[in-house]
Order: C-alpha cells, then sequence, then structure tokens
C-alpha cells in the first residue's frame, strides 16, 4: 500500500507536470512562426486574432466550424478579424467580393454563401458575373451590386488588403496571425482542426504579457 505521504507526492508530481504541460503544450518554431518584423493591429486595446483566407481554399472551408465555435467563447479582449488574402492575381476577384459584400453590410450571409457555393455546391465562382449572379440571389439588387463592386472604397479597401496580405510572410491559407507577432497555419498546427487551440495558446500568452507591461 502506497503511503500517505507517497501519495501526496504523486498528487503534487502530476500537478506539477500538468501545469508545466500548459505552458510548454505548443513551441514557437513548431506548432506557430513569429511574424518577422512584427506587424501593426487594426484593433485597440485588444488582442487582434486575423485570419487570411481565400474563399477557393479547402482548408479555410474546413475551417470554418472551429472558426465559428471559437468565436462564439472567444475572450473578451479578443478581437476577431478577417482579411482575404491575394496570394496569387486570381484570387483578388474573391477579395473583391469580399469588400463588396462589406459594403452592402452582408458580409456575413455572403461570407457563408459563397463558401458553400464553391464547396458544397461545387459552383464555379471565378468571375465578376458568377459573384453577382450570387449576390443577386440572396437579395442584393443588381445595381446595388455594380455600384458596390465599382465604388471607391471597395477598389482601396481591396488594394490595401494586397499589400498587408503580404507583410505576414504567408504562403498558404487559412493562416491565423495573432496581434501581429505570430502566424499559425495547419501545417504548423498539426492540422486543421488544431489551428484555434494554437490561437487559444497565444492569445494567453499577449494576455499574459501584456499584464506583465502594465
Amino acid at each position: 500500500m502506497i503511503s500517505r505521504i507517497t501519495r501526496t507526492s504523486l498528487v503534487w508530481l502530476v500537478l506539477f507536470l500538468s501545469s508545466f504541460n500548459v505552458f510548454a503544450e505548443y513551441a514557437e518554431g513548431f506548432e506557430y512562426q513569429r511574424v518577422t518584423p512584427a506587424q501593426p493591429v487594426t484593433t485597440k486595446n485588444k488582442i487582434e486574432v486575423l485570419e487570411l483566407f481565400w474563399y477557393g481554399c479547402p482548408h479555410c472551408y474546413r475551417l470554418e466550424p472551429y472558426l465559428h465555435t471559437w468565436l462564439k467563447t472567444k475572450p473578451a479582449n479578443v478581437e476577431y478579424v478577417r482579411l482575404p488574402a491575394v496570394l496569387r492575381d486570381d484570387w483578388g476577384i474573391h477579395a473583391h467580393a469580399f469588400y463588396t459584400a462589406e459594403a452592402l453590410g452582408i458580409t456575413e450571409k455572403i461570407h457563408t454563401a459563397l463558401f458553400e457555393a464553391i464547396h458544397k455546391d461545387r459552383k464555379r465562382i471565378a468571375s465578376k458575373e458568377d459573384i453577382r449572379t450570387l449576390f443577386i440571389s440572396h437579395g442584393i439588387a443588381a445595381e446595388e451590386f455594380d455600384n458596390a463592386w465599382s465604388s471607391f472604397s471597395v477598389k482601396i479597401k481591396l488594394n490595401k488588403a494586397k499589400l498587408r496580405g503580404n507583410r505576414y510572410g504567408a504562403n498558404g491559407v487559412p493562416t491565423l496571425i495573432v496581434n501581429g507577432k505570430y502566424r499559425v497555419t495547419g501545417t504548423t498546427a498539426g492540422g486543421t482542426e488544431n489551428i484555434m487551440k494554437v490561437v487559444d495558446f497565444l492569445v494567453k500568452k499577449e494576455s499574459k504579457a501584456n499584464m506583465a507591461s502594465k
């Protein structure tokens, strides 16, 4: 029979190791990478979690359920930001669609609809006319779409997205950027299903760093 002292020692050992695993669970250069140089964030007094995505990416589509679950329980000090990636010229058309939806105030509706049209319904969404048809099917008048698509504000945001996306050192999507400092992908995280777990780890890391600096 294990003595009381031995049992107590074992309990403390288990607690110590468990605590150690929490902090050593993910490591820079393995599950996440540092963004060099660190990039400015668009949020104030909050930790920014930025998603670089492309509607044509099946991995981005597979991340959506995990992302939606995470958004329901994310810490109050976290701000989530979407940034359509334009890592190739042909990705620009989908970024244009994203900012057109944003200008029309229907981002959430079109965001899901675009992903599902491409990956669930197997539709080809590769031109302005394809996107126009999708918007019209979701209640947007053709003239409204055309005006938003051609608007100066949408063009400005699209150009900024092209420039900004290239500064994070990403070579694929989905890529999550935590506070402009850390980069997480499905490859580094060990699978799409693990991305948000690594993001949570980095959010805690940044929260502690922010508290220590005050």
